[in-house]
């Protein structure tokens, strides 16, 4: 499930999920062969941020959650430290989470094989509203407390059963909702920053990723680091 924060899983666990988000993300195209993880180096806090969307109790959620699945560690910092909470409740103001860019009319077939596309009636809003709400219900009843407030151990294993589809959920699959906050967390740790995620471009950093620059296809097919650091659609450095 998520990455082991004391092994070098957690690095292969990033670099491999480069490949699973939108080039329009990362707005580039990461150097094939090339990344490797970044000296380790302190985790800076990530900046404030009040929610829009999302309840206080559904952000202690969202921070706790993230924060496990892609942890800050020796090789440098994690999710929580690189705004992904502030990238997921900003992107929950866009058309993308409301579903207006999906097909969102029946007939709705939850059992269809993945290859007929999406197929529940809820927009990722709700998924995370329901999910949430869910996932706190769940906590409660398995330890008699809310998920941020239970240790590392602990909320690692309840997110396995909300992967594994285990967790009882009652507004919407365990899995779908896990699959959701992996896919937005992995998107807030390597987006550009002006998204919101990847503050300080640490994501970027980490895996060795040039970020906007014009051109490093020179780079591509070396098994070397690049040697520059990355830069952000702002024309922000590293």
């Amino acid at each position: 499930m998520s990455p082991d924060d004391t092994s070098p899983a957690r690095r292969d666990f990033l670099r491999k999920s480069l490949t699973l988000i939108p080039a329009a993300a990362l707005a580039g195209q990461a150097a094939s062969g090339a990344a490797a993880a970044a000296p380790g180096h302190g985790a800076a806090a990530a900046r404030d941020y009040q929610p829009t969307f999302f309840t206080p109790e559904e952000w202690a959620f969202l921070r706790a959650g993230v924060a496990r699945l892609i942890p800050a560690d020796e090789r440098g910092p994690g999710a929580l430290e690189a705004g992904v909470p502030e990238y997921i409740d900003r992107q929950m103001a866009t058309p993308y989470a409301s579903g207006s860019q999906w097909y969102m009319h029946g007939p709705f077939n939850p059992d269809a094989p993945k290859t007929m596309g999406y197929q529940l009636r809820l927009a990722p809003r709700e998924i995370y509203r329901l999910g949430i709400r869910d996932a706190e219900a769940w906590s409660r009843k398995q330890h008699g407390k809310p998920f941020a407030t239970l240790d590392a151990a602990t909320q690692d294993a309840l997110l396995a059963q909300f992967e594994q589809g285990e967790a009882q959920f009652e507004g919407v699959p365990s899995k779908v909702f896990f699959a959701l906050l992996l896919g937005n967390t992995r998107e807030g740790f390597f987006c550009d920053p002006v998204h919101g995620g990847n503050q300080g471009m640490v994501g970027w950093t980490l895996i060795g990723f040039p970020g906007a620059r014009a051109d490093f296809m020179d780079w591509v097919e070396r098994d070397e680091r690049y040697p520059f650091p990355p830069v952000s659609i702002r024309g922000e450095r590293a």
